[in-house]
């Protein structure tokens, strides 16, 4: 074998490119060999790229039997369908070299199809789109459960196009397409994509492959139906079970009541004691609710409201509110006579605590009007007043304003308050001082709601606080309040002066929350992104940009990147990748690749309306506050 021929061989061994086998022939060529050995050499070229070819073949099936296996290895443990299905796409993006891979699945009530999974796509519109049955590629393969693949979707007359799918199409900047079908049976239930930015033929054997992902994903699509199937099922049997036992105990649990509830007397034991009690004996769940009961009066029985069974706590013809038992529709004639006599038991507790409560939440009523109404007087004497009541004002201070949604928005209107708005003040009153007086803080009436001072303890902030109060609040009256929150006010025993602008502070967050369709919600200027610089005083503008874009700029601080800058650019040509590319004078893959990498750093919702909008206001301050400086893309 000569010199020449061996080369091949070398070729071979080192897995060279296709071009490389033509440099054994150019070189003897420029050597002057003669014709038969060129022959010879260009016939060792043809059968060295054949053996190329096939070694190329064989390393390809088997990276694809083994994807297909992994594929097989995630069914067979399968415990989250989307992680199943999202493996699946990056697997057939992988192996079939695409830029962008999706799957659909279709919605039979709307009678469309639906993005479920996507890898490699940029455009928030494309990852949105819904194609009807026909339309597009993607509709077309739902429609005849056919695979379609087109090398240049505009260029395609085969499908309907519709002015939405054409808009996502172009937004992402796709060409070639390849869709197959998600069959279970005769019944198409999706359709798995594979398609890149640039044209481009697909062979048989990736449509092949791109089938057999698609058969796995319908199978695991189907298991994790039948999972929740039986899930289903296995929950009724336990609910079954569980009706059974507790007929066979009734009497038991009877006795064991009136036993628990004639010590809870005796020694003088709370609301709370009561319900648990119930709880733990009664199929169901107990809660004691301040609202009297609608309907007309049951004298004292206990009554079904849909699901539930409620048994109205009254005195002396003033109804004080309701046992409600949830979650047990088929209530034992025993125990609903439980519940009953627990409804006695609670108005008696009810009455023995009310003047106790009453006299201690207008005594730190009391001690808040005078912080926030006259903030010159003498710390002295306000200091022992909160020390009597157990009330902490020498550390940091958060004023809370809190409105229940049953309460009108604007309580300086004309006219007095109606008999409901009255009580549901009182009922809001009531809870605030309750949460005051084992926070060692202050509540008050006022305004309409309710305002608390509550300390700041070591590692948390104005914003917990408020979401705690306004779940705390929302429990305890069974209906949304929301819950607006100052910035900390240091020791307002020293100087209570600074307490009443926090007040107002508080009242502008929880008027914004209310403006922002966020009620029943808790929240302070700081967790208000740009509406927090209208509320807090001073505004911060240099938090603000740090909260929102801080993983950019450091990224970009490290690397010697400018994302920030391809940030602006996306948002100047309105969230279009092919218009920011030609505005950066870019590749549309290189305006992909950078997204990407934004994604993963400012998490996946970056590009809905809400975020989208605090990050180009970011962007906007961040350019007015920072000098220009060069930067590499």
């Amino acid at each position: 074998m000569s010199h020449d021929h061996a080369v091949y061989l070398e070729l071979l061994a080192r897995g060279a490119d296709a071009e490389s086998y033509d440099g054994p022939v150019l070189r003897a060529r420029e050597r002057g060999a003669d014709p038969g050995t060129l022959a010879a050499l260009e016939h060792a070229k043809q059968l060295a790229l054949r053996v190329r070819a096939e070694l190329e073949g064989r390393r390809r099936r088997e990276a694809e039997l083994s994807a297909l296996f992994e594929t097989a290895h995630d069914l067979a443990g399968l415990r989250d369908l989307d992680a199943v299905l999202r493996a699946i796409v990056q697997r057939a993006r992988s192996l079939l070299g695409t830029e962008v891979a999706y799957l659909s699945l279709n919605d039979p009530v709307a009678g469309d199809t639906y993005m479920k999974v996507t890898e490699g796509s940029v455009s928030a519109r494309f990852q949105q789109v819904r194609l009807g049955m026909g339309e597009g590629l993607g509709g077309l393969v739902a429609q005849t459960a056919r695979p379609y693949v087109t090398e240049s979707y505009f260029d395609d007359a085969r499908f309907a196009h519709t002015g939405p799918i054409d808009e996502a199409v172009r937004d992402e900047g796709l060409a070639a397409i390849l869709g197959v079908p998600l069959t279970l049976g005769s019944r198409v239930i999706g359709v798995l994509f594979a398609a890149d930015r640039r044209a481009r033929v697909f062979e048989r054997e990736q449509i092949a492959l791109l089938a057999s992902f698609a058969a796995h994903a319908a199978v695991a699509i189907d298991t994790a139906n039948l999972l929740a199937e039986t899930r289903s099922a296995l929950t009724g049997l336990e609910r079954a079970n569980g009706i059974i036992q507790a007929h066979s105990g009734v009497i038991e649990r009877a006795s064991e009541v009136h036993d628990r509830l004639t010590e809870l007397v005796l020694r003088g034991g709370g609301v709370e004691e009561v319900t648990a009690a119930l709880s733990e004996v009664l199929d169901g769940t107990v809660a004691f609710t301040s609202d009297p009961p609608d309907g007309p009066r049951a004298d004292g029985r206990a009554v079904r409201r849909g699901d539930d069974w409620v048994a109205e706590v009254s005195a002396g013809g003033e109804a004080l509110g309701a046992l409600v038992l949830h979650g047990s529709p088929r209530l034992d004639p025993v125990d609903r006579r439980t519940l009953e006599r627990a409804a006695m038991v609670t108005s008696l507790l009810l009455l023995a605590r009310r003047s106790a409560h009453d006299a201690e939440r207008r005594v730190r009523g009391e001690l808040l009007d005078d912080l926030l109404d006259a903030p010159g007087r003498d710390p002295g004497p306000l200091r022992e007043r909160a020390l009597r009541l157990d009330a902490d004002l020498d550390g940091p201070q958060v004023v809370l304003a809190a409105r229940s949604d049953a309460s009108p928005a604007d309580p300086t209107g004309p006219g007095e308050p109606s008999a409901r708005e009255g009580a549901d003040r009182r009922r809001l009153w009531s809870a605030a001082s309750h949460l005051a007086a084992t926070g060692a803080g202050l509540a008050a009436a006022r305004d309409g709601g309710a305002v608390l001072l509550l300390p700041l303890r070591p590692g948390d902030t104005p914003g917990h606080l408020a979401r705690r109060a306004a779940r705390q609040l929302s429990d305890a009256l069974r209906e949304p309040v929301t819950v607006g929150a100052s910035s900390p006010v240091a020791s307002p025993a020293d100087d209570p002066a600074p307490v009443a602008g926090a007040y107002e502070q508080a009242r502008r967050c929880l008027d914004a929350l209310a403006l922002l369709g966020r009620g029943g919600q808790g929240a302070a200027a700081q967790d208000l992104g740009f509406l927090g610089l209208l509320l807090a005083d001073p505004g911060d503008v240099g938090g603000f940009v740090q909260r929102t874009l801080g993983e950019v700029l450091a990224y970009d601080e490290r690397r010697g990147t400018d994302l920030v800058g391809t940030l602006a650019a996306y948002f100047a040509s309105g969230m279009s990748p092919a218009r920011t590319r030609e505005r950066l004078h870019v590749h549309v893959n290189t305006v992909a690749q950078r997204l990407e990498r934004v994604g993963r750093l400012l998490g996946d919702d970056w590009q809905t309306p809400s975020r989208a909008l605090e990050i180009h206001l970011a962007l906007r301050l961040h350019a007015m506050s920072a000098p220009d400086a060069p930067r590499r893309p």
